[in-house]
């Protein structure tokens, strides 16, 4: 489905070696050293010769972070503190420029495009990409969310969205989401690829109440009771339990990979997508940045299953992509410390490796 290759490790021990002999204490940087070693790796795999190596630049080009929005049926069961209404409202301000993430990518340099994957209601403006599945998905505790077709029309949108921003120059991708009753269906998702019970993947979304969290676990387990035959195949799962901007965001991370791009993973909903797409080609992992740790309680748990650090860990539990966005500039000092930064050698100090 996807060609994902294998990150190519001939200049491993090379990067290692250079951020090792800069003018530091060995891992002073911490996190900023091994995020380098990964941000060099990815822009490096067009590189074939040691000598075009060692001359290579690598920057973060035009960095995109790619909002999708979806409706899900199951937010009519009361699993959410607003009604589907408001995922329409939030992509029309999105495209107005008042949303939390503009205010962010703007001060912090990132293009946005934002996708309507399918919401209740279609907000007529040219800023918004039609990549529209449906107006709402079916309940997932009482329906197949969606069709097989749907969850692969999405990958395909996903990848002409993927393809066109690549061929403008692109090579760092994020994505956001925003969906009203979306994290009912990642903790769903959760607890279908981890095995785990639905009360450990249930959180309090943006600020439900106790009775709420105890009528989305109680959802999650009619889902996961009903799909029980269709949670082995990811594309089958993805289809019983998934969201049309899941759908998106799983697709686009798989397509993102296959172009060698570096992909930043934002909070709960994505790092479900982000199980999916690993699920459906394990090398897609290596292209993940993982931005920050949420409030979300399950989502914790998946980044200690994938056992994987984030970059930030600031109590977000907005969505829209915040987290990824705020990390752009821990990418950006990473490469500035391997680019420019003086080693032993070329300062005359005294080499403390």
């Amino acid at each position: 489905m996807y060609s994902i290759k294998p990150l190519n490790t001939q200049f491993e021990t090379l990067i290692s070696d250079k951020i090792n002999h800069k003018t530091k204490p060995l891992g002073a940087l911490g996190l900023l050293e091994p995020l380098a070693q990964q941000l060099v790796s990815i822009f490096s795999q067009g590189i074939t010769t040691q000598s075009a190596f060692l001359d290579f630049q690598p920057a973060i080009n035009q960095p995109t972070l790619i909002v999708f929005a979806g409706d899900h049926g199951v937010a009519a069961q009361g699993v959410s503190i607003a009604p589907s209404e408001v995922t329409a409202q939030m992509v029309a301000n999105f495209a107005a420029g008042g949303a939390a993430i503009n205010v962010f990518c703007t001060q912090l340099g990132w293009q946005l495009e934002v996708a309507d994957c399918g919401t209740l209601t279609k907000v007529p403006n040219a800023r918004i990409r039609d990549c529209r599945l449906g107006h709402i998905t079916e309940p997932l505790n009482q329906h197949m969310a969606m069709s097989i077709e749907q969850v692969q029309q999405g990958f395909s949108n996903a990848k002409q969205l993927v393809l066109e921003l690549k061929k403008s120059g692109c090579n760092t991708l994020a994505f956001g989401e925003m969906g009203i009753g979306n994290t009912t269906s990642a903790a769903a998702i959760m607890a279908a690829m981890l095995k785990l019970p639905a009360s450990e993947c249930v959180g309090k979304g943006t600020g439900v109440s106790d009775e709420v969290i105890a009528r989305k676990v109680k959802v999650v387990e009619q889902a996961l009771l009903l799909h029980k035959t269709q949670l082995d195949d990811p594309i089958s799962m993805l289809a019983a339990l998934g969201g049309f901007e899941i759908v998106h965001i799983v697709g686009a991370m798989l397509s993102a990979a296959e172009q060698q791009m570096a992909v930043l993973v934002d909070g709960f909903i994505c790092n479900a997508a982000a199980l999916v797409a690993i699920a459906i080609n394990p090398n897609v992992k290596a292209y993940l940045i993982f931005a920050h740790s949420s409030n979300e309680q399950g989502h914790s748990k998946m980044l200690a299953h994938l056992k994987v650090r984030p970059l930030l860990q600031l109590d977000l539990r907005l969505g829209e992509g915040t987290g990824a966005a705020l990390s752009l500039t821990l990418l950006q000092s990473a490469l500035g410390f391997y680019n420019k930064m003086a080693s032993f050698a070329d300062a005359a100090v005294d080499d403390v490796v």
